[in-house]
């Protein structure tokens, strides 16, 4: 049956999404196609007047200030709505600390007067814009890589893998890169070190040069680049690099971005490193660690999401790589898959958690999935898996009696 099938939309046009990643922030509407604003994740600091990551935090009460002042600028200057009384969705990572749920539910309830919130887990909203219940759901983040398998709608959580992969570990490498080969000329001058200026490169200008410059080499390609960055063979052996592209960085500076920094740096999500894992491999991995008649139909409904999947020749590549895997010993014993089958979202794929959870909004049964204000002033607790409410603990207890 599908996912969404008996169920009916509501009229309440007031419900909130918000998608709180480690890069950036969607907000919008509930019931909407889209997110009415992307704005990075981070808050100026009001006595140090710097520039702050929003999850870059020390204590508990540092993050309630940050996300009190976050917050209110995606009410007030972004969405231009009231945030009382209104119902709100999150869309969160499986892997979500509990510290910072619990500060936002308090900043929101507290502060805000929100009437409800649902958390709800992103890798398992998305597939609500796909129509279906089943898939293995593999988010490319900024931080880390995710890979959770869903079947009819339940998240299998002994096959959940992650590997500290993503859109930073890419960053780091572009910098690296630069230093050691990057060059900048100014005017007229000649070509000067990126070593002797080195604090051009923020973290905004990285990511710019990822998005503008930077692409996911095919696979044999990317086999000549590791056997002489990873295993010390001849530099002869790399294949022709792309041509170069010059950078703007301010005023009259530019920055030459080389061919190899532009093919070589995306290649640290398939590097496999001591523990020999990889994107690719934790794929396989979640595979074999679900059980053996979910195996099959994960396989042919991998949905790829998170914003550094939208790197030129992501797909591709990924899509090779798992074929090539299967050929290895390890996998080949292990696994009996012949072919794996890609969803293709409606959405990009930095806004398929946010879109699933427009649609959760959006419908009748939000209320009775979600944690009213009452409640939580009462228990000041949210509801959770491992955290169990008093009630259910006694039902448990009456069941193991019996």
């Amino acid at each position: 049956m599908p996912l969404l099938e008996g169920l009916s939309y509501s009229s309440d046009k007031n419900v909130i999404v918000f998608e709180i990643g480690a890069a950036y922030t969607r907000c919008g509407l509930a019931g909407e196609a889209g997110p009415r604003c992307i704005v990075p994740s981070q808050v100026k600091n009001k006595v140090t007047g710097k520039v702050e990551k929003l999850w870059d935090f020390e204590t508990v009460d540092q993050l309630y200030e940050n996300l009190k002042d976050f917050l209110f600028n995606l009410y007030f200057r972004h969405l231009l709505v009231n945030a009382k009384d209104r119902r709100v969705v999150i869309c969160e990572s499986i892997l979500c600390p509990s510290a910072f749920r619990d500060t936002l539910a308090k900043v929101l309830f507290k502060h805000f007067e929100a009437s409800s919130v649902l958390f709800a887990v992103g890798q398992v909203d998305c597939l609500l814009g796909l129509g279906t219940h089943t898939g293995l759901v593999v988010d490319v983040g900024y931080n880390e890589t995710v890979v959770l398998p869903v079947y009819e709608g339940i998240p299998v959580l002994k096959a959940l893998q992650c590997v500290p992969l993503g859109g930073k570990s890419i960053h780091k490498r572009i910098e690296s890169q630069l230093k050691e080969t990057g060059k900048i000329t100014t005017g007229s001058k000649e070509e000067e070190p990126l070593s002797t200026v080195p604090d051009c490169l923020n973290e905004e200008i990285l990511e710019d040069i990822k998005v503008r410059c930077c692409f996911v080499t095919n696979l044999q390609r990317a086999s000549q680049i590791h056997k002489v960055t990873l295993h010390g063979e001849d530099q002869s052996k790399l294949p022709l690099p792309p041509p170069g592209v010059k950078y703007p960085l301010d005023g009259n500076r530019l920055l030459l971005v080389n061919g190899g920094v532009r093919e070589h740096s995306c290649e640290v999500l398939f590097e496999q490193d001591n523990e020999q894992q990889s994107i690719s491999t934790i794929i396989l991995d979640a595979i074999i660690n679900a059980p053996i008649d979910m195996r099959r139909d994960l396989a042919e409904n991998i949905v790829i999401i998170g914003g550094t999947s939208m790197l030129p020749g992501f797909h591709d590549r990924l899509c090779v790589e798992l074929y090539h895997l299967l050929k290895n010993n390890k996998y080949q014993n292990e696994l009996s898959i012949k072919l794996f089958k890609f969803h293709k979202l409606l959405t990009k794929e930095n806004c398929a958690c946010w879109l699933g959870g427009a649609m959760l909004g959006a419908l009748e049964t939000l209320p009775s999935k979600s944690i009213s204000r009452d409640t939580y002033l009462q228990t000041g607790k949210l509801p959770d898996w491992c955290c169990l409410s008093e009630e259910t603990e006694e039902q448990e207890k009456a069941t193991a009696r019996s």
